[in-house]
């Protein structure tokens, strides 16, 4: 039994394409429970589980849910299934091998041999070396099940060096594959390297990435994209953003020169512009972003949740040069034009995406002094959903709503949440020193009236921010949100978005 929540998302992230081929593949069905099912979910993109259970059961009294879902979900499968074998080299492949195998059981062996021909012939040009494994060996099988028709020791022997020559291929991807997986696992799950001593615990990874490189002849697509993912993420672990740029620089190259390996929906190469874009975004050389937005531009695919994921990106490089600067008048109007196209299809967002787009939607509101709608944004992250505090992003957004607390002076739940906040550093054992500012500077009773006193406070204040700001390790956290500056704003009793704006264009 599958869970409707999953069924309700599958249905809202079909595509046209794929809502059509489901229409005329269930066509004889009409009127069956499933499609009933089926339509209730595609007529409300808001309804909830219970929701459609009730409304099932009303217009179906007789009807199991249960099987009715089962039986929809199944279906839709199927024909996702069928559209992505002639959408994607990868489906295909696999679909061709196991027509292959009931060619060989009908006897039909000259069209198997054919088959698994064509399919070697594909996947070394798609570079799909597991495809090519598979299709290798069954075709050996099948010669020796048939005594090696028309094969001389030769042959086979060469079949055979092909065979080992995939497979050394392959533990060389998977090598490379460990230990990115590895560094990724780090880096969510402990956060960015934050003091020379978490730097050094990398090096273990560094040097046995290096040493895969130097030792391997080989030279295919995905070997490269993973050792350029895998330098341009460590050097972000360690704030050096203008030695990443460089290598998600050669990344976004190499996957441009590559576009019939890219993956469907190409999942790796938005990445790759990602990071150039977050690379950019760090060194503040908001003009050499425009080109890569421009190429985000041009993916279009037929997956709704991925195209929605893709236009999130969009809006936010768009976006940052506007916050960054204190801009927040044209954030606003950004926000308003993607409100059709992005903040009304926050459920296709991934919850990685969603979490970020709200901080930064409430960083807007936040910046035009509207901290009620600024707290109801966090609010959807904090409140809703316990997998959002598994995301690094989420101790930032926490910080973020102490500042909000502190504007609405909710000062019974600052002291709360920053208890709460406190012990989860604990548990994690690890602490920015901008986090300790926050708490410290949110749960201050009053400021110094006088504007002696205030600017002495600010002086103070400043020698520590200065450290802070020099200190790669603080600025993981400090590129999501200038967090001193609003500490400054509030003491100097000067407008945020002015701060804002010198700070930038003092880095120019």
């Amino acid at each position: 039994m599958i869970k409707s929540e999953a069924l309700i998302y599958l249905v809202n992230s079909m595509t046209k394409p794929e809502k059509k081929a489901f229409r005329i593949a269930t066509d004889s069905s009409d009127g069956a429970y499933y499609l009933q099912l089926y339509d209730l979910i595609d007529s409300n993109k808001e309804i909830t589980s219970d929701q459609l259970k009730e409304e099932f059961s009303i217009k179906l009294p007789k009807a199991s849910f249960d099987t009715s879902a089962t039986h929809l979900y199944k279906t839709l499968l199927n024909t996702m299934l069928d559209l992505r074998k002639d959408q994607d080299s990868y489906y295909s492949l696999f679909d061709m091998i196991l027509k292959a195998r009931i060619l060989f059981e009908k006897s039909l062996y000259q069209e198997c041999f054919d088959t698994l021909k064509k399919v070697k012939k594909n996947a070394t040009k798609y570079e799909n070396y597991y495809a090519l494994l598979i299709s290798s060996r069954l075709e050996l099988e099948y010669q020796l099940a048939l005594n090696f028709p028309g094969l001389d020791e030769k042959d086979l022997l060469h079949k055979h060096f092909k065979v080992s020559e995939t497979l050394r291929i392959i533990q060389k991807i998977h090598q490379q594959s460990a230990l990115y997986e590895l560094l990724k696992y780090r880096m969510l799950h402990r956060g960015n390297a934050r003091s020379e001593k978490q730097k050094t615990e990398l090096n273990d990874l560094v040097v046995s990435e290096m040493s895969i490189v130097s030792s391997s002849n080989i030279q295919n697509f995905e070997i490269s994209k993973l050792h350029q993912l895998f330098q341009a993420n460590y050097l972000i672990s360690v704030g050096d953003y203008k030695s990443a740029f460089h290598s998600f620089n050669e990344l976004n190259n190499l996957h441009e020169a590559n576009k019939h390996l890219w993956s469907n929906p190409p999942i790796y190469y938005v990445l790759s512009i990602e990071g150039v874009l977050d690379s950019l975004r760090s060194l503040r050389e908001y003009k050499g972003m425009s080109h890569f937005v421009q190429q985000l531009e041009k993916i279009d695919t037929p997956f709704l949740s991925f195209n929605t994921n893709v236009v999130c990106l969009i809006f936010l490089y768009e976006l940052f040069p506007f916050l960054d600067r204190g801009d927040f008048q044209s954030c606003e109007q950004l926000m308003k034009k993607y409100d059709a196209k992005l903040l009304k299809k926050v459920q296709l967002l991934s919850l990685a995406r969603n979490a970020e787009l709200h901080l930064y939607l409430a960083l807007i509101y936040f910046g035009l002094r509207d901290f009620q709608k600024a707290k109801k944004c966090l609010s959807k992250i904090i409140f809703t959903n316990r997998d959002y505090s598994y995301l690094p992003v989420f101790r930032t957004i926490r910080l973020v709503n102490l500042m909000i607390l502190y504007e609405l002076k909710d000062t019974e739940f600052i002291k709360y949440e920053s208890r709460s906040i406190k012990r989860d550093i604990n548990a994690a054992g690890k602490e920015y020193k901008i986090e300790k500012k926050i708490i410290s500077f949110v749960n201050k009773t009053h400021l110094p009236v006088s504007i002696v006193k205030r600017k002495r406070l600010w002086e103070s204040l400043k020698k520590d921010f200065d450290i802070i700001n020099q200190d790669v390790y603080e600025q993981q956290t400090l590129r999501l949100f200038d967090f001193s500056a609003w500490i400054e704003s509030k003491v100097r009793r000067i407008p945020l978005a002015e701060i804002l704006n010198n700070r930038v264009s003092q880095q120019h």
